[in-house]
């Protein structure tokens, strides 16, 4: 996905009407098949607490649910374990901060949909994108992971890029990302530059979105992880030992 930002980029706007109506109200008809879901999301690295068995650590709400956090910042995380070590270090002891395919949490929200005392995750934005989502929105803003999409034209359509010999909308986790591309997009396309917007969603409302829509667009979407994210899993794969042959 680095080449949003790169010259010679072939964009697109995407319709409006279906995307931005199914994202705003997730709709309660045939969703897209489970395992589309999970492609879509396959390639994004998110963070738990787990066992060595990939067991994820879970607590009991309020409501008596079970929960288990799912962090999007690979610090958030570690600073969440070093947090545990202090306060219940038998714990800690038997957990460690593992990365996960969001792809991977979806197949087993899926499994469970509907299902009483399933397992619930809780997604935990990373603070400074909270912030974010918290000046462009103010008071609308009320919780959950922000990702950003930027939009233009006269219809104000989504913008697209060409990925794998196909025309995607790629939602950010940063807004860094967003605001790199839309520069890229308004120096590529300056006709259309005073035009561009960038909108903030909820990525639980996308994901619910994915699992209870049947509609084409939603096929479109791409989540692009953060550096960190992208960095971190490159680290954990060059200490891997090569693959016998």
């Amino acid at each position: 996905m680095n080449s949003v930002i790169r010259r010679g980029t072939l964009w697109s706007l995407a319709g409006l009407t279906a995307l931005a109506g199914a994202l705003a109200v997730p709709l309660k008809v045939l969703a897209l098949p489970t395992d589309q879901v999970v492609q879509i999301l396959q390639g994004i690295p998110v963070f738990t607490i787990a066992d060595k068995q990939g067991a994820p650590l879970v607590a009991v709400d309020d409501k008596n649910q079970k929960v288990s956090g799912v962090f999007i910042s690979q610090q958030d995380a570690q600073k969440f374990f070093t947090d545990l070590k202090s306060k219940k270090p038998d714990v800690a002891g038997q957990v460690s901060v593992q990365p996960v395919s969001l792809g991977e949490v979806m197949k087993i929200t899926a499994a469970n949909l509907n299902k009483p005392d399933s397992l619930k995750f809780a997604y935990v934005p990373e603070q400074s994108q909270v912030q974010v989502a918290q000046r462009l929105l103010g008071k609308e803003y009320q919780g959950g992971v922000p990702l950003y999409v930027a939009r233009g034209g006269k219809e104000q359509g989504y913008l697209t890029i060409q990925q794998n010999n196909e025309q995607v909308i790629p939602f950010f986790f940063e807004e860094k990302q967003i605001n790199e591309m839309v520069e890229r997009f308004k120096k590529d396309k300056p006709d259309l530059a005073a035009t561009v917007k960038v909108e903030v969603v909820i990525m639980e409302n996308v994901l619910a979105t994915l699992l209870e829509s049947n509609d084409a667009m939603l096929s479109k979407i791409r989540l692009v992880p953060t550096e960190a994210a992208i960095q971190y899993i490159r680290s954990i794969a060059a200490q891997q030992p090569p693959a016998k042959k």
